[in-house]
């Protein structure tokens, strides 16, 4: 599939649209310290993952309950450090691109619903089509997100295309049968340095 052949576009959260990497490793690193793992090996592996996921790699011997507690704790923690999100370079233009080519677009994170909000709200993106983790059941690098997203917007998964940052997340969209473009080298269809590429590569088949 060409770029000319999307009819929507698919966007991860953090790292794509929303620059939080710098507040993703401060929440991660105090939640590793208050956790008795090392730091590192959870930022390894944070970024892009489904928090359950990353807790049930860093602490499999955790019971349900205490996975739900270390969970609910990372995300108090994320949801209450805004201090440096800002939205990432080319994401106000790009989104403002699509609304005006009357190109639908959406959004699905690994976050949750709470703090998806938050860190949208604080970049001043808004999407009419949210989906995160909370409404999958299994999340990024399974394409159920992405299904959904397509989904909501009335368009076949395969006429979509996803942006993303991470490898899980790439895999993610492939997995769902759309076209990817990647952020920070990861091996897309397209390969981009920043949002303001794409910018220019829609507004020239618009």
């Amino acid at each position: 599939m060409e770029l000319s052949d999307v009819h929507a576009v698919l966007f991860d959260m953090d790292g794509t649209l929303v620059d939080s990497d710098a507040v993703v490793d401060r929440s991660w690193s105090q939640w590793a310290e208050e956790y008795g793992v090392p730091v590192a090996d959870v930022l390894a592996i944070a970024h892009g993952s489904p928090a359950e996921v990353t807790i049930g790699r860093m602490r499999p011997d955790l019971s349900p309950a205490e996975r739900a507690e270390a969970v609910a704790r990372v995300l108090d923690i994320e949801s209450s450090d805004v201090s440096d999100v800002v939205a990432t370079p080319g994401a106000p233009e790009l989104t403002a691109l699509l609304d005006r080519l009357g190109i639908p677009w959406a959004v699905y994170t690994s976050a949750s619903t709470r703090l998806a909000k938050v860190r949208l709200d604080a970049v001043g993106i808004t999407p009419s089509i949210l989906v995160t983790l909370d409404d999958v059941t299994h999340g990024k690098p399974n394409p159920e997100g992405y299904l959904r997203a397509a989904e909501l917007l009335g368009v076949p998964a395969d006429q979509c295309l996803v942006v993303e940052d991470t490898t899980v997340g790439l895999a993610a969209g492939k997995a769902s049968g759309a076209l990817t473009a990647g952020l920070k080298g990861i091996p897309a269809d397209i390969r981009l340095t920043t949002l303001h590429e794409l910018v220019d590569l829609l507004g020239s088949t618009g």
